[in-house]
């Protein structure tokens, strides 16, 4: 396949666009995260999802230490080339590090924030679990 289709992308001065992650059934707003042109590759070629590490400096395959992965049903750029949506099927239903379905488990109340979602597995047991 051509990768003509990542240039139309329009990628930040770091060659990363933002990604939204979605879970497919529900339409939840599982997690944000970055790619650049590989990892957006490699999504696309494999059917899971391959993001940008910013903090590591390098490629994160979703899933490769806890085991839960996302297998990809969607893809779809925004009206300004510079957001990518992934629609995905979460495995384990687990897609945040703290052992949460989503990253967005904390809600302003009052001028506070308050977690609002359960951790289903503790974070220390996650990362233990190598993945298929």
């Amino acid at each position: 396949m051509s990768e003509q289709w990542l240039d139309e992308i329009a990628w930040t001065a770091e060659g990363l666009v933002p990604v939204i992650v979605q879970e497919a059934g529900s339409g939840k707003v599982l997690m944000f995260a970055w790619m650049n042109r590989e990892s957006l590759a490699l999504t696309v070629e494999t059917g899971r999802a391959v993001y940008w590490s910013r903090s590591r400096g390098k490629l994160w395959r979703k899933g490769e230490e806890s085991g839960h992965h996302q297998l990809v049903r969607d893809l779809r750029l925004d009206c300004d080339s510079d957001v990518v949506l992934l629609a995905v099927e979460q495995a384990g239903g687990i897609a945040c590090h703290t052992g949460r379905h989503s990253c967005f488990f904390k809600q302003l109340h009052d001028g506070q924030w308050r977690t609002v979602e359960p951790v289903l597995k503790e974070a220390a047991e996650i990362y233990q679990v190598k993945s298929l």
